[in-house]
């Protein structure tokens, strides 16, 4: 599975509600199906806006700000006295679309600290969403998978170099590399290609470079 996209691990059962929701019809759905957010649809299913569990609580925390109101952001004061989905919500919503790939959704999520992104058509029409939960099932792969996919996509497929010259062995999701690359710039691709398959935790690298290029242990991120 090199390269996984959005579409392979989102979840197309997708909690929505329209822009006239009321806080209460909210909460229930936020209780009924353990959600931390959901997506604000239009009348054709577009995509307008998220509300989150954070929005929902400025209404309870701020409801009387008093001398903290001098301090709070205006947009959270109004969504304090924010009264359906429209008023709470966090718009324009954050979005991915099927194709993108999972690494940039775990991008966006980390980046923007989001724990759920709607998952849009070319139109913005709700197709899905993906989670933390859901960005995390690419570690979920076995260490002989991992390893195929480095010898037969990354060493032999991409970059045309044949595996038996390399040990390669997986433990746990840790990569260790072993071998002589021609170049000091073969080995460094090797290394920066595996760091991205799919369930590679970290990469360590012993490959031995010629021209005394350094060693170099490469983690995930």
């Amino acid at each position: 599975m090199m390269n996984p996209m959005v579409k392979d691990v989102m979840s197309t059962q997708v909690v929505a509600v329209r822009r006239d929701a009321t806080f209460k019809e909210m909460a229930a759905t936020l209780r009924r199906y353990r959600v931390s957010a959901f997506p604000v649809i239009d009348e054709h299913q577009k995509v307008i806006g998220v509300v989150s569990e954070a929005d929902m609580l400025a209404k309870e925390a701020l409801a009387d700000p008093g001398v903290i109101g001098g301090l709070l952001h205006h947009r959270d004061v109004r969504k304090a006295g924010g009264q359906t989905a429209g008023d709470l919500m966090t718009h324009p919503a954050v979005t991915v679309r099927p194709e993108d790939s999972v690494e940039h959704a775990a991008h966006l999520m980390y980046t923007l600290r989001i724990k759920r992104l709607p998952v849009v058509d070319g139109g913005g029409g709700l197709v899905g969403v993906i989670s933390r939960a859901d960005v995390l099932a690419v570690y979920d792969r076995t260490d002989e998978q991992i390893r195929e996919d480095i010898t037969d996509q990354v060493i032999l497929h991409d970059l045309l170099e044949d595996p038996r010259q390399f040990a390669v062995t997986v433990e746990a999701g840790v990569v260790t590399l072993q071998g002589n690359p021609e170049t000091a710039a073969l080995g460094h691709e090797i290394v920066r290609k595996v760091r991205h398959v799919p369930g590679v935790v970290a990469v360590r690298d012993r490959l031995s470079y010629p021209d005394g290029a350094p060693v170099v242990t490469a983690p995930l991120f």
